[in-house]
């Protein structure tokens, strides 16, 4: 791990607190969990629910998954032998990929990438080979995807929605990936975390649900975007009854069980009515579109944000060359913090311009970040 060294979040924070900047880098929201889900987790506090949990998580929570897993998308995952709760997506992630990728196994991502991936992959012995997403439009060439894949090929990891670009994979581009994937006998993990976070009419899809892909595919989510709860850690993954074995058997070794008290909250969550879910998307294209509106009046481009928490801003026609040192100089100057792109790439030159900012922030705080950002324009 001698190549990966503080993260751009932390450092970014620590210059929102000094300058007392409005933190439009990291994506977590300030607004908290919904009330219903609280009290569930207190109740259960309250109850004694405090030892640790079954290994596998929950039965009530591992039911409430399956469950959400058919009413969204048709899936049909056993709760006994092929869902496991695990702490958070990020652990779902490790323990996976320590389960499948064996020392100079390669695994392919799209870039950008969610940060930790690369790190997750470094610690599995793994290879980390990258196919990019190309700005403004974040589109990818089929071509890239195939030359990306060898013999020494194991794993497509992909984020769907994306972070960091907002982007909402189409059913023909996941077509395109399960393709690539049943050709070269791959399995084939999905970061969803933002499901339930897209945007104009978009849906979205699990590549799970695509012909012959439910037996090769591990789908990985949490609770913690979609009920604002990051800070509770709980996530799951499901898919093939062998795979899901081989991931319990790893995580068994990294934190065995944890979030006892609020897996049954977040069971709750899942099964909340359609409105809330629908409301949460409504709720977060508005916060995007503030956040869009102050980036476009500044004189900056903005990819196409379909879902998640993040938007991607061009600052080159600011004269910006670095988005890195932007970024550091960003919080004294207007009292504002974004993170550089470049923090999620392996070849940071293509993207020395590109921003990301969080709008997962309560309206006034949104507001006043957008006010800031049109100290640019001076």
């Amino acid at each position: 791990m001698s190549g990966f060294g503080t993260s751009i979040f932390a450092e970014m924070t620590q210059r929102a607190l000094r300058f007392e900047a409005v933190n439009l880098g990291q994506g977590f929201p300030d607004t908290d969990a919904p009330a219903e889900i609280r009290r569930v987790a207190v109740e259960a506090i309250e109850a004694g629910l405090n030892q640790y949990p079954p290994a596998s998580g929950m039965p009530v929570l591992r039911q409430a998954v399956a469950e959400h897993q058919e009413r969204f998308y048709g899936l049909h995952p056993d709760p006994d032998s092929e869902v496991l709760v695990t702490v958070g997506a990020t652990e779902a992630l490790s323990a996976t990929l320590l389960a499948l990728v064996e020392a100079g196994d390669e695994v392919v991502t799209f870039e950008p990438y969610y940060d930790a991936y690369a790190a997750l992959v470094a610690l599995a012995g793994g290879v980390h080979r990258s196919v990019p997403l190309h700005f403004p439009d974040l589109d990818f060439d089929p071509a890239d995807l195939r030359r990306a894949v060898t013999e020494r090929t194991r794993i497509i990891l992909l984020n769907n929605p994306h972070n960091p670009t907002g982007k909402v994979f189409s059913e023909a581009e996941l077509l395109q990936v399960a393709e690539v994937a049943r050709e070269h006998d791959l399995v084939v993990v999905t970061d969803e975390v933002y499901e339930h976070l897209t945007f104009d009419g978009l849906r979205h899809i699990p590549l799970a649900t695509l012909p012959g892909m439910a037996q090769r595919t591990l789908t990985i989510s949490s609770g913690g975007k979609t009920f604002s709860a990051t800070g509770w850690k709980v996530g799951w993954v499901h898919g093939p009854a062998e795979l899901v074995g081989a991931v319990a058997a790893v995580k068994q070794f990294l934190t065995f069980v944890g979030s006892g008290p609020f897996q049954p909250a977040i069971a709750h969550g899942l099964r909340m009515p359609d409105a809330f879910f629908a409301g949460l998307a409504t709720e977060m294209s508005a916060k995007r579109d503030v956040l869009v509106e102050a980036l476009t009046d500044v004189g900056v481009p903005v990819s196409p944000c379909q879902g998640t928490y993040f938007v991607i801003a061009d600052m080159t026609p600011l004269g910006v060359t670095d988005a890195v040192q932007f970024c550091r100089d960003l919080p004294e100057r207007i009292g504002v913090v974004g993170v550089p792109v470049s923090a999620f790439c392996h070849t940071p030159d293509r993207v020395a311009g590109l921003v990301r900012f969080a709008f997962c922030k309560e309206e006034h705080v949104l507001r006043e970040g957008a006010r800031r950002l049109s100290g640019l324009r001076s």
